[in-house]
């Protein structure tokens, strides 16, 4: 993956909440110290909203890890419950024992809830309950929360009850029948999106936290983050995710603005132009209408002057001379160069039309994903007999698929046909096989025709996930390291022995030092030097990439190959 490519020690923008990668930003710490003034100060409701993705429950998990020592807490993550089922929750979260018979009765649960909120009075502790994703709360449900607050002393709530939810739960809060729900809602808070600032200093925070010190993104890069996540940091995550990927792919060190775009559009299906242009064409559109407004009152001033009286003493008007024939046209002019190109365009056969943008031919491919592994297992010699299952067709036929995410680099160090996973302007995945590569094309089989297109134009299309097919030199595949044994072994000791100039295996299979199926430390070192020539990660452990990479390097003349078919001229 990408983290060896920019020196990370893990992914930066995974969408799990990790509480080493928390940015508190001055909303949300704003919003977490109204959360922590809430229960220590306050009873009754609180109230926490925020569009989805904007960090509520990263709030939450920040708080349930400040509550102070004196505080219960009771968390209920789904909302979309019965009032009995709801106060079951409560109790088992807070340890209250009920008998079973009482579980369906809705009056012993809240006695018995009463109970403990008395005994936790007594010893000075605060009991608190949140309810994420509170927008889902039914009527019913929220009547019975509310319901829940009339539980005090004559000085005090007992309960303190966290709310948060989408913005949705602002408008179901404001229906009519549920007003005396609101009124005792004692705080309000609504977290909104990063600004451009924080959305930068949020990208580069989680970058900090992977291990890179540097600057990986740029300026105009972090400026299209935010313009197309809209500040949501879970979308920042999933974009900046994307656009790592797609800059490993093409072995970019730095991640620019239109990678970002690329990254957008592989993440929200569309594709994304540029902010300028957005300014161009309003500019373009308020020229145009000056100069239509400018034409209009030229046009209304002549009107208005031809409409005064005209002088008695005007010459009579000439008629109109009769139009003379055109002059010859030199064809040597420009003019007459351009009109002839013209022409001959008009004339059948004239000229090939215009080769189709790769987005273009994959909207003309209606090709299920069985076409592309088809072509690609009729390049080992094996047919498909149906189109369900391909690698488990291949594993019959002794070869095997490895799925993985990497670059034009990696593709050409496993030299072997592979399936690109590609995604077009309508956010389609294509399946196609890429048969051919160089320096500067990829030759793909697109609709059953051999297209050439340059990398560039891939690039833009794919984001590293592809499939090749490999033929294992052994019965079962499966990763070495050291301890291990058995005839796995042996191949892959005989296999880096014969690369390096040792002989081949003894006629009869007599034992020698190549043929040890032992995975001992000299083989791992030898594992790490020839994962380290051929820019693999190093390791030691020979996983199923570095023993395809080995084969390819054994050069199979029974393998099809990438590189070797592009030499060729495919």
């Amino acid at each position: 993956m990408y983290t060896n490519f920019f020196g990370l020690s893990e992914k930066p923008f995974a969408i799990t909440p990790d509480p080493r990668y928390l940015y508190l930003s001055e909303r949300h710490a704003e919003a977490l110290a109204h959360l922590l003034y809430g229960i220590n100060e306050s009873g009754g409701f609180i109230q926490l909203t925020g569009e989805v993705g904007t960090g509520k429950t990263t709030v939450v998990r920040t708080l349930l890890s400040r509550l102070p020592q004196h505080a219960d807490v009771a968390v209920i993550l789904n909302p979309r419950i019965t009032p009995a089922e709801f106060l079951l929750t409560i109790c088992e979260e807070l340890g209250v024992n009920s008998a079973v018979s009482d579980r369906d009765s809705v009056k012993q649960m809240v006695d018995a809830l009463n109970r403990r909120l008395l005994e936790a009075h007594a010893e000075g502790r605060r009991v608190i309950v949140i309810v994420d994703e509170a927008q889902n709360l039914s009527a019913e449900v929220l009547e019975q929360v509310r319901l829940l607050t009339n539980l005090e002393t004559p000085t005090q709530k007992l309960l303190q009850i966290i709310l948060i939810g989408q913005p949705e739960l602002r408008t179901l809060l404001d229906r009519t029948d549920l007003r005396q729900l609101a009124q005792r809602i004692t705080g309000r808070y609504h977290l909104s999106p990063l600004d451009r600032a924080e959305t930068k200093a949020y990208v580069r925070h989680r970058l900090r936290v992977a291990g890179v010190s540097g600057e990986i993104f740029t300026a105009a890069a972090l400026s299209e983050v935010h313009r197309l996540s809209m500040g949501i940091p879970r979308v920042i995550n999933v974009c900046c995710d994307r656009a790592l990927l797609g800059a490993y792919t093409q072995e970019l060190h730095k991640i620019n603005a239109p990678l970002v775009r690329r990254a957008a559009s592989e993440v929200y299906g569309r594709r994304f132009a540029p902010a300028w242009i957005g300014w161009a064409v309003g500019s373009i559109a308020i020229g145009a209408l000056a100069i239509v407004a400018l034409g209009a009152w030229q046009l209304w001033s002549r009107d208005h002057r031809a409409a005064q009286p005209a002088l008695a003493s005007a010459p009579p008007v000439a008629p109109p001379a009769a139009q003379s024939p055109a002059a010859p046209v030199d064809p040597a002019t420009p003019a007459a160069a351009a009109t002839a190109g013209a022409s001959a365009a008009t004339q059948p056969g004239a000229a090939a039309p215009p080769t189709r943008s790769l987005n273009a031919l994959l909207a003309a491919d209606h090709a299920a994903d069985a076409q592309a592994y088809r072509e690609l297992l009729a390049l080992w010699g094996t047919a498909m007999k149906s189109d369900k299952d391909p690698c488990v067709q291949a594993g019959k036929a002794g070869l095997a698929c490895f799925d993985q995410r990497g670059s034009w680099a990696e593709l050409r160090m496993l030299d072997r046909p592979a399936i690109l996973s590609l995604t077009d302007d309508q956010g389609n995945r294509h399946r196609v096989l890429l048969r051919a590569l160089n320096e500067q094309f990829a030759t793909l089989l697109i609709a059953g025709q051999s297209e050439r297109i340059p990398l560039a134009d891939v690039s833009e299309v794919w984001f590293g996930d592809f499939t090749v097919v490999w033929k294992p030199a052994t019965r079962r595949m499966r990763q070495l390291s050291v301890g291990a044994s058995g005839e796995e072994v042996q191949w892959l000791r005989r296999s880096l022995h014969v690369l390096h100039g040792g002989p081949p295996a003894p006629a009869g299979g007599a034992p020698d030092d190549a043929g040890n199926d032992l995975y001992d430390q000299d083989l791992a070192s030898a594992v790490e030097n020839f994962q380290r020539e051929h820019r693999l990660n190093v390791d030691g452990i020979a996983g199923l990439q570095t023993q395809i990479v080995l084969q390819t390097a054994l050069a199979d003349p029974n393998s099809p190959t990438l590189i070797q078919t592009t030499t060729r001229g495919g």
